[in-house]
């Protein structure tokens, strides 16, 4: 790092100062910044095909961790055949297509494969085991394939307590990754499954396929366990893409709580954004500083805590202007060195990405501990607090390089 980028170090953190002491962000600022972040780091989409009823909210449900209910009233119309949802809304990691009415109404899929062409990373086909008529959904996965032989597909197969015997439990461990299944898996639901299984062998293209049995339900359905299959769901979901979405989504083992893991899902979603802002051949601090100070909002509400200026004042007090400067010096000036060449652009571009994304995802992680302590009623120590912010910001600079690298592949 030399002299100018120090400057505009300088230059950003007064930025953040300013938006954090104002903690209304101004909506349109956020907007027009969230439209080119998302310009510059396009939001993956899973493309979800099968018909009503057929389990396709349970899985955006087992996978985001997001309610039903949130789920339905936050779907927004896309195609006229389809529609989308965005996770999380207001910077999303993953787009969720929907293709609604299979089996109900004659479809084409011409206006959605224009829209994913430039977009889809997965095909998903979510098919209920105990309905037997499926020929909607496999002419559909025909006439996609033979357009885009090379996107990859999994079929989801959901449901597999309609085909239970009378007080039938789920069998542990999962056993629906052999072949063949074992004999403990009851006969007609064994049927069924390698009925789809063998419909599947005749859609088209070279990409890579897997299908993945769950049963994902509410836990008043009183199955046990309720999201059964879901690590056999994300295990093939991460086989088929190198978007590393589950720990997006799902964070590591150290995101042990509901509140941590929404809060890392926000962390990640705005890192990214960010990143897209840094992105641009001049770096926009006022924009980088808005989707900041929107984060620290965000985690602030999520945590029950008043983001006023007194809460605000402390938790710069604690950071301080020199939390990690020379830190980032050295860090990212190894990281950049390391992506050369990541978007074909220059080295500032290129620096301004890894810094924007590290600092927002130091800086989301160091206010979990902030805000977490608050809400217990435990004292911040300030030690702890930029401990934690100078090692989340080299895992944030590690997780932007692998999205960076994965954009330019």
């Amino acid at each position: 790092m030399n002299l100018n980028d120090l400057k505009n170090w300088t230059e950003y953190w007064e930025q953040l100062r300013t938006a954090l002491l104002d903690p209304k962000v101004d909506p349109a600022l956020l907007e027009a910044s969230l439209r080119k972040a998302r310009a510059k780091m396009p939001v993956p989409v899973l493309w979800l095909l099968g018909k009503t009823q057929s389990g396709k909210t349970s899985i955006i449900r087992a996978l985001t961790g997001s309610a039903a209910a949130q789920i339905g009233n936050g779907f927004q119309p896309c195609t006229r055949s389809s529609r989308f949802y965005d996770f999380p809304a207001d910077a999303p990691l993953v787009r969720f297509l929907d293709t609604r009415g299979l089996g109900e109404v004659a479809y084409d899929p011409a206006d959605d494969m224009r829209y994913c062409e430039a977009q889809a990373h997965l095909l998903v086909a979510v098919m209920k085991v105990a309905d037997i008529h499926q020929a909607a959904v496999f002419d559909t996965l025909q006439a996609i394939r033979r357009r885009h032989p090379e996107w990859p597909l999994l079929l989801v197969q959901t449901g597999l307590h309609e085909l239970y015997p009378s007080g039938y439990e789920h069998i542990q461990p999962w056993p629906y990754g052999d072949d063949p299944l074992p004999e403990n898996v009851p006969s007609d639901l064994r049927r069924a499954l390698q009925a789809q299984h063998a419909a599947l062998e005749s859609v088209p293209g070279f990409a890579s396929v897997r299908w993945v049995a769950v049963d994902l339900t509410l836990p008043e359905d009183g199955f046990d366990p309720p999201d059964y299959g879901l690590e056999a769901l994300w295990r093939a979901i991460e086989s088929l893409t190198s978007l590393g979405l589950q720990y997006q989504l799902s964070g590591d083992a150290a995101v042990q709580d509901l509140y941590a893991r929404a809060a890392h899902q926000h962390i990640t979603g705005y890192a990214l954004a960010a990143a897209g802002l840094g992105a641009l051949p001049v770096v926009d601090w006022v924009a980088v500083s808005a989707v900041q100070a929107k984060l620290l909002h965000s985690l602030a509400l999520l945590y029950g805590q008043n983001w006023d200026r007194s809460t605000i004042t402390e938790f710069l007090g604690l950071a301080g202007a020199g939390i990690a400067s020379g830190y980032l010096a050295r860090l990212l000036s190894r990281t950049v060195a390391k992506v050369i060449p990541v978007f074909g652009q220059t080295v500032g571009a290129l620096w301004g990405a890894s810094s924007s994304g590290a600092t927002t995802y130091a800086l989301g992680k160091a206010a979990i501990y902030f805000f977490a302590r608050r809400k217990n009623g435990l004292n911040v120590d300030a030690d702890s607090l930029r401990q934690i912010y100078a090692a989340e910001l080299e895992r944030g600079a590690s997780f932007l390089k692998d999205r960076l690298q994965d954009k330019s592949a």
